[in-house]
C-alpha cells in the first residue's frame, strides 16, 4: 500500500510517543500520509492513530535506531516505498540521558545522547536530502528539532543534551548555505528535486523527556507555566510546518509572544496551571492514565 498520491508524505522519527506521535495524528487528519519510526515497535502507536483518526491518511510504521546509519538507510528506503514522494522529514527523535550532574552520567549514556541527538540527525538529514534530490520537481523540507541549550546559556543537569541541541542550528545553517550556494571549490551537482532545511522548536512538552527526574520546584516553574501537552503543540506546529517555504525557517511553538502571555497570565493575573498543582504535583485528569513520573499516556 502506498500513501495518498495527491499529497506528499511525512516522515517523523521518534514518532511512537510524545509530540512525534501527536504530529502524526495531525498530519494524518489533514490528509497527509505518514511514516513514523521509533527504536521500539510501532504497532501500538499505529493502531492508536488509526483509532483516533479512522478516516485519516495512511500511517505506516517501522523500527529504526537513528543512531545506526544502516538503520537510517533502511528508513529512507521504507519511506520511499510507502509514501512515494516525501515532502517533509521531521527529525524528532531525542533522548536526554537523565537529569543529573555531568560527572555522575555514565560514559555510555553520554555516548547514547550524542549518537541519537547529533549523529542521528546528521544520518537522517543526509538520507533525507539524497531522497528529496531524487524526487522529480519536488520541494522537500527537513526539520531539525532543537531544545534546551539552543540559544546558549547553561543547561545544568543536561550538559550532554544541551551540547547536542546547541549544535543543530549551526548544522542547519551550514546546510542551508550548501544547498543554496554550494561549497567553494566543488561543482554543484544538478538534482531532480529540492531539499530545504529548517529548525523546529516544540518548547517544553509534557513527555517522559521533560518529567523524568524532575523535582516539584521544576514542575511548578518553569513546567507549570510554560509546558504544554503534545496535542496542543502539534496542533500549533503542523500548520506552520506545512506553510513553510524556502530555506532556513525557524518554526517554534514557544515564541516570545507566547512566553510573555503565559508570564502575564500566571504572575499578574494569578492564573493557575491546568497541569501542575501548587505543590508541584501533576494534576491527573479523570479517565487518563499516567506513568510513574506523571506523564499522561497518549494511548
Amino acid at each position: 500500500m502506498v500513501g495518498n498520491a495527491d499529497k506528499p508524505g511525512v516522515v517523523i522519527t521518534g514518532g511512537a510517543a510524545g509530540v512525534g506521535w501527536a504530529y502524526a495524528v495531525e498530519f494524518s487528519e489533514r490528509g497527509y500520509p505518514v511514516v513514523i519510526c521509533d527504536v521500539k515497535d510501532t504497532s501500538a502507536a499505529i493502531a492508536a492513530i488509526r483509532q483516533r483518526v479512522p478516516n485519516g491518511a495512511p500511517v505506516f510504521g517501522t523500527q529504526c535506531d537513528v543512531s545506526d546509519s544502516a538503520s537510517v538507510e533502511l528508513l529512507g528506503e521504507f519511506a520511499k516505498e510507502k509514501l512515494g514522494t516525501v515532502g517533509w522529514w521531521i527529525n524528532n527523535a531525542g533522548i536526554n540521558g537523565g537529569r543529573r550532574p555531568f560527572v555522575d552520567v555514565p560514559i555510555k549514556a553520554v555516548e547514547a545522547v550524542v549518537k541519537v541527538n547529533l549523529l542521528g540527525v546528521l544520518y537522517c538529514t543526509q538520507v533525507a536530502i539524497k531522497l528529496m534530490h531524487e524526487q522529480q520537481g519536488s520541494q522537500g523540507h527537513i526539520f531539525n528539532t532543537v531544545g534546551s541549550g539552543v540559544k546558549g546559556g547553561g543547561t545544568p543537569g543536561y550538559v550532554t543534551y544541551g551540547a547536542t541541541k546547541r549544535g543543530l542550528p549551526q548544522m542547519t545553517d551550514s546546510l542551508v548555505k550548501e544547498l543554496t550556494v554550494g561549497v567553494q571549490g566543488y561543482d554543484r551537482k544538478p538534482t531532480k528535486g529540492v531539499a530545504n532545511c529548517h529548525t523546529l522548536s516544540p518548547g517544553m512538552v509534557f513527555t517522559d523527556l521533560l518529567l523524568d527526574d524532575s523535582t516539584p520546584e521544576l514542575r511548578k516553574f518553569p513546567f507549570g507555566v510554560l509546558a504544554a501537552q503534545p496535542e496542543e503543540v502539534a496542533a500549533d506546529l503542523v500548520p506552520k510546518i506545512l506553510a513553510t517555504s524556502g530555506q532556513g525557517a525557524k518554526v517554534e511553538f514557544l515564541s516570545t509572544d507566547r512566553v510573555l502571555v503565559k508570564f502575564f497570565e500566571r504572575f499578574l493575573l494569578g492564573k493557575k496551571s491546568l497541569y501542575i498543582d501548587d505543590d508541584g504535583n501533576v494534576i491527573k485528569k479523570p479517565g487518563a492514565q499516567y506513568t510513574e513520573n506523571g506523564n499522561r499516556a497518549l494511548y
